[in-house]
């Protein structure tokens, strides 16, 4: 990774009329913006479907595209529906994304895209299943949680088709075969929308980071047709659970619910599900961040049914077994590891034996001369800087709620005083870093404050919903942001 610059922002935060980000035209628009302000990478959230919380770190797939993400002036193009239903979706633009009125209204407007599928089109369709074999499974598993009134797949009355029995299955791809072929065809059509959006940002000198997160969901297609992987009982339900311990984001820490993997399995088959795990992401992202990189040494177990991430114990992660098969499989693929959270000397041992990146967010880093954060202490340009993550506040919404010692401290430190100078100084810090790479959030360009932000980890509703400003990202700023990368060193 060379000394470069770039800017996160969710595809679900770009503007447009349909009620979220989509990967059409949108998101072309911003590509150039990048290219514009001179800058190399766009770092992206995970994109798959989302599920509790309308997180995408708790997906029902790690393979899958998010279908609300699909481009729907893309399929009026493809004469797979009319001007008239595109009408119908617009939304009035600038609100927070409405999920619930998205759950409820695009499937039926796919269906009627996927009633019009024409001999060719339908045939890409199947051409596409038959080279992703995890399509099958995960069209399967939506067609039958639809049929089980989105039940989780442990809640299905049917024991076979909760214990994946083959004959129960082959009866039910036939009796299901059309709501098969309909999400089989919604994935066809993400993926190659995110390959023209892909082709198009790469053509600009634009590269993609996108996030692995460390765990699935539980009800997902990926635990329901591979149980073995993970630590579950004979009915499916785990024992214990993901999370992390309290720490800077929570008091009681985080319950995040996540079955854990089962790595002693995992390590006698050579880690095959990560593997194809990893062979889907690089398909996806030219850079991919491993969330949670502490739980690669050691991650914390906790009792299900515990009432807070407080229960909870560190047990042994896979290390080098698994990271040494990543990083030999793939050599071709930047990773970023995201050390954040409570580390240990082991973890950066870990991180430095890799040989990955790890993260540096300013944000964290006004606690005193000596913190780690700031950029007189990083001890390799093999870094990432960061002014904040998704997790985080915008720069704005930090200033606006650190503590008098924190804010002097980042006033002597960045020769600046108020918020607006303390932000514009925050990113000259970030870019004037030795880091390889600079990120900041654009809400910390576009000078947002905190009803900007994307997500308050721990708090379970109203996260995932903000939406940039039609026009936000305009020439102006795109001028400004290059010439501050160019100062630096970073275009």
């Amino acid at each position: 990774m060379e000394r470069s610059a770039g800017i996160l922002l969710p595809v679900f935060s770009l503007p447009g009329p349909y009620g979220i980000g989509s990967l059409g035209r949108e998101a072309r628009a911003f590509a150039e913006f990048l290219h514009n302000a001179g800058q190399r990478w766009w770092q992206v959230l995970p994109v798959g479907p989302t599920g509790a919380g309308n997180s995408p770190y708790t997906s029902e797939s790690t393979f899958a595209g998010n279908p609300l993400l699909i481009d729907l002036e893309d399929l009026r193009d493809r004469g797979l529906l009319t001007e008239a239903e595109l009408s119908a979706a617009r939304v009035p633009e600038g609100a927070p994304i409405d999920y619930a009125a998205l759950y409820e209204s695009r499937e039926p407007l796919l269906r009627r895209a996927f009633s019009r599928l024409d001999g060719a089109e339908a045939q890409s369709v199947r051409d596409f299943a038959a080279a992703n074999p995890w399509l099958g499974e995960y069209a399967l598993y939506r067609a039958l949680k639809a049929r089980f009134d989105q039940a989780a797949w442990f809640d299905w009355p049917d024991k076979a088709l909760r214990d994946h029995d083959p004959a129960a299955l082959e009866a039910a791809r036939r009796e299901l075969a059309e709501d098969i072929a309909f999400h089989e065809a919604v994935q066809f059509w993400f993926f190659s929308q995110w390959k023209a959006l892909k082709d198009h940002a790469n053509g600009l000198g634009v590269q993609i980071i996108g996030d692995l997160p460390i765990y699935v969901s539980l009800d997902s297609a990926d635990v329901w047709s591979e149980r073995k992987e993970f630590l579950l009982d004979e009915t499916g339900r785990p024992s214990r659970v993901a999370g992390v311990p309290p720490d800077y984001f929570s008091a009681e820490g985080q319950l995040w619910g996540n079955p854990l993997y089962d790595w002693a399995a995992q390590k006698r088959d050579g880690f095959g599900w990560w593997i194809r795990r990893v062979e889907g992401a690089s398909r996806l992202f030219d850079a991919i961040r491993i969330d949670h990189f502490r739980a690669f040494e050691r991650y914390w177990s906790i009792p299900a049914g515990a009432e807070t991430a407080k229960e909870g114990q560190w047990e042994l992660g896979p290390g080098m077994d698994l990271l040494r098969v990543l990083t030999g499989w793939f050599p071709h693929i930047t990773y970023i590891a995201e050390d954040l959270g409570l580390l240990t000397p082991e973890v950066h041992q870990l991180r430095e034996a890799a040989g990955l990146p790890g993260m540096k967010v300013l944000e964290f880093a006004f606690s005193g001369p000596g913190n780690d954060y700031l950029p007189h202490n990083y001890g390799s340009r093999r870094c990432v800087c960061y002014t904040g993550t998704h997790d985080n506040d915008t720069a704005l919404g930090w200033y606006d709620h650190a503590g008098e010692a924190e804010r002097a401290f980042a006033g002597r430190y960045l020769g600046a005083s108020g918020r607006e100078n303390v932000r514009q100084a925050l990113l000259r810090c970030g870019m004037g870093s030795t880091a390889e790479l600079f990120v900041a959030q654009m809400q910390d360009h576009l000078a947002l404050g905190s009803e900007g932000r994307i997500n308050v980890p721990g708090v379970a509703a109203g996260n995932w919903r903000w939406r940039m400003a039609p026009g936000a990202a305009a020439a102006g700023l795109a001028a400004d942001i290059r010439r501050l990368t160019e100062v630096y060193g970073r275009c």
